[in-house]
């Protein structure tokens, strides 16, 4: 029997029916569409690879004229932005071992008399460099601070202060990562995007596939709670996440050398919270998918800012406000804080509780609706 030509009605006719199956599947629909809708608008309005802004904090031990001019001037280049200034030493090290200033500017006392001696005093930066890419452009427009922040004061009978080199020595120290390598910000953080990445997913495909199999009537029929289903189906998980980290962690340290400052104890109970989030947000999904390609695309979904709005990839306060807000709302954000701290600083439980209870609190809201849907499902 021979095959029929070809035939435009009939291709019409398959046309439709894709048509009317693609409007039937309105999540696969919704993601089609919203992908690249998030993409494009990630991707144009909040990744800044050029930080501006940075919170700074200034010890200040000299109060004169050529100080005010200095810090007007670091205020003026726009890469820093004077939220702190203390006399204090432990709390300008406190502000940045917490990560609520990227800089700490340091003023000694007798800057302005050793500057007019022409002594050239020490003008002391120092940077978190846990994050080399967030302070690479800021520090580098210190040295334009030096030859043109003062240039207005240095006339008259102080002129000859002014040619280069600058008039007081400018010193950067690089806190945490003196070396700047990017590894160490890189490798520490590829913790929290594995876990992410492979939590999610493995949850949200948990219960799709008994829905596929057909073995969802099974467990619907046992004499069991949904929190039980829920916590059966997650705590393997947390197993499997452990070993992931175990893996990355070692070869964090042997193949990459990146060292381990802080305490073991306090990284396992981040750790241990990071990863219930993220199984919780995969047994949201997997009680909203009607099938796994639904699971993996809404995990898709949700991976995508997370990788792009936590500072894993970008400098996370190079972004524009809106876009922090919602980064404030992933767990990555507050994981990257966390384990890059522990790792890099040395921070403890006081230090990392700020983003500690971010992550808890996402927790307890995202396990609430996940075991609300599933009651749903039950009915």
């Amino acid at each position: 029997m021979s095959r029929p030509g070809f035939a435009p009605g009939r291709l019409l006719a398959m046309m439709v029916k894709e048509f009317i199956q693609m409007k039937r599947d309105r999540l696969t629909f919704a993601m089609m569409v919203g992908i690249p809708v998030l993409q494009l608008t990630l991707f144009g309005f909040a990744i800044n690879s050029d930080p501006r802004h940075l919170p700074t904090a200034v010890r200040v031990a000299d109060q004169g004229p050529f100080t005010r001019t200095l810090l007007t001037t670091l205020e003026t280049t726009g890469y820093f932005r004077i939220v702190a200034v203390t006399a204090d030493e432990a709390e300008a090290d406190r502000l940045l071992e917490r990560g609520e200033v990227q800089f700490v500017v340091t003023i000694p006392a007798g800057f302005a008399r050793d500057l007019v001696r022409g002594d050239r005093p020490r003008l002391l930066v120092e940077a978190d460099a846990t994050d080399p890419a967030a302070t690479g452009n800021a520090v580098a427009a210190l040295q334009q601070v030096a030859l043109i922040g003062l240039a207005p004061d240095l006339t008259g009978a102080l002129a000859g202060l002014a040619p280069t080199p600058a008039p007081f020595e400018l010193a950067v120290h690089r806190r945490y990562n003196p070396e700047g390598l990017t590894q160490y910000n890189v490798v520490p953080g590829l913790v929290g995007v594995v876990l992410t990445m492979t939590m999610v997913l493995m949850t949200a495909l948990a219960v799709t596939r008994e829905r596929e199999r057909g073995t969802m009537e099974n467990l619907l029929a046992m004499p069991i709670r949904p929190a039980e289903v829920m916590l059966g189906k997650i705590l393997p998980f947390i197993g499997v996440g452990f070993v992931q980290v175990v893996l990355v962690m070692a070869a964090a340290r042997l193949l990459f050398g990146v060292p381990m400052v802080g305490s073991p104890a306090v990284l396992l109970l981040a750790l241990l919270a990071f990863i219930a989030a993220n199984l919780s947000v995969g047994f949201l999904f997997s009680t909203v998918a009607k099938n796994q390609l639904q699971a993996m695309q809404m995990t898709f979904f949700f991976f995508l800012p997370s990788i792009l709005l936590s500072g894993f990839m970008f400098p996370f306060r190079g972004m524009p406000d809106w876009a922090q807000t919602v980064g404030e709302v992933l767990p990555l954000t507050h994981f990257l804080r966390i384990v890059r701290g522990i790792m890099l600083k040395g921070n403890g439980l006081a230090e990392v509780w700020p983003s500690l209870w971010p992550l808890l609190l996402f927790l307890a809201v995202v396990a609430t609706l996940a075991l609300n849907r599933y009651r749903q499902t039950l009915d």
